[in-house]
């Protein structure tokens, strides 16, 4: 029975929920901007990870190192476009 019992999805779920109270908190509490941006930064990425291993089930599949490549690749895809608009359009390097 307990193999049926979903605890990894349910550990992922309040997990979830932990870090949408820490991000509301970050609007209640008025943190000044700093300190709330990196707050906020830091819940997205690891909600974001949650999300993909726990219950987009990205680790549970024998090509796992193909769905991390590709996480790993839209990552530094999103990251270099960024940071790349933010150089062009605001620093003012173009």
């Amino acid at each position: 029975m307990k193999e049926l019992f979903p605890a990894k999805q349910l550990m992922g779920f309040v997990s979830s929920l932990i870090l949408t109270i820490v991000a509301l908190l970050v609007y209640f509490l008025d943190f000044s901007f700093t300190i709330g941006m990196t707050i906020l930064l830091v819940t997205a990425f690891i909600q974001a990870a949650l999300q993909f291993v726990v219950f987009m089930h990205a680790g549970e599949t024998k090509d796992k190192g193909a769905i991390y490549a590709s996480i790993y690749y839209g990552l530094i895809i999103a990251l270099v476009t960024i940071f790349g608009s933010l150089l062009a359009m605001v620093w003012g390097y173009a």
